[in-house]
């Protein structure tokens, strides 16, 4: 199976014990999960049973020991983790409304993650076939970003897979808002692209939807998902243009549903890319591409019913209970 490896940060999600309008009659507690967007993707490939390698750095402090251990617990190659005591480890308090949407106030910068530099990279990472995941919250700072982005470079000239997943957190940003140009100069790195409507609508600006696709495809994207929370999602991409329909569910906790669904995703494309190498035309595969995005949708639908992040993500077993 071909492996998947994540690339980004791990942070420590503090879960609001309240859900919805603030009640000063009631105590609101925190607790903890492991999170981070593409460290959740690498512990649900991980559980899906796909080899899942996740790269990047912690603090050499209690939250970075908890992270280091929830990898690890849920089968994440955590050998190319680097700690340092430079930074402390990233955290984000996630409140709640009452249908499970969260937001987020993060303690970032500083943050451990954000001093991960090319030279930190294990040698011959890319030597073998793998799909390579990264986010926009590793592009925040100037030296992050020119380290994504030469890392992006250097996996697809290595013959690797590469997906993005946009996941703008404009609170990362200093002042509030994300870098369009620069998110979108990772956005067309990749070959498997994922945002949300939403993300979609922002980095767009005043161009038409299609338009701004099209330029993604013309740069060398070749296909593109497009969520909507519980909507519709559309599948994209030259010659493609499908439209499949979630699980319906109650939410719960919505922090870790788009990462379960990437996870899903990469899960099924490490699957079937085995043995046929990552330069062929699962792109043209609308087959595979349809069914590969249900099954996405059934793992992020299986998320949000849960608390917090690693904790709430899928096995195969769940999905088979979701199924039937």
């Amino acid at each position: 199976m071909t492996p998947v490896i994540a690339f980004g940060e791990a942070l420590v999600d503090l879960l609001s014990s309240r859900l919805g309008e603030f009640d000063p009659a009631v105590t609101e507690t925190f607790t903890p999960y492991a999170g981070g967007a593409p460290a959740n993707v690498s512990v649900a490939c991980a559980r899906l049973g796909v080899p899942s390698r996740f790269l990047g750095m912690l603090g050499k402090d209690h939250f970075g020991d908890f992270l280091a251990r929830e990898l690890a617990f849920h089968g994440v190659d955590i050998s190319g983790v680097v700690r340092t005591r430079e930074a402390r480890t990233a955290l984000a308090f996630v409140s709640r409304d009452a249908l499970g949407e969260r937001t987020f106030d993060f303690y970032r910068p500083p943050a451990a993650d954000l001093l991960y530099r090319l030279e930190h990279l294990p040698a011959g990472v890319f030597a073998e076939p793998a799909i390579v995941h990264f986010c926009s919250n590793s592009l925040t700072e100037p030296e992050i970003a020119e380290t994504t982005l030469a890392m992006a470079e250097m996996a697809r000239r290595a013959g690797c897979l590469v997906s993005v997943d946009a996941n703008l957190r404009h609170a990362l940003w200093d002042g509030g808002v994300a870098d369009v140009s620069l998110v979108t100069r990772l956005l067309d790195a990749a070959d498997l692209l994922k945002l949300s409507t939403q993300e979609l609508d922002d980095l767009r600006a005043d161009h038409p939807r299609e338009g701004w696709l099209a330029e993604r495809f013309a740069a060398g994207v070749k296909v593109a998902v497009i969520t909507d929370g519980p909507g519709e999602v559309r599948l994209k991409g030259v010659g493609l243009d499908e439209r499949i329909t979630p699980p319906r569910v109650e939410a719960v906790d919505t922090t870790a549903g788009g990462d379960a669904f990437v996870g899903g995703l990469l899960a099924e494309l490490a699957e079937f890319t085995a043995g046929k190498g990552l330069d062929g035309d699962w792109y043209r595969d609308t087959a595979f591409l349809h069914r590969a995005v249900e099954i996405a949708c059934r793992c992020g639908a299986h998320a949000v019913t849960r608390p917090g992040a690693y904790a709430s993500l899928p096995t195969r077993e769940d999905l088979k209970r979701l199924q039937g």
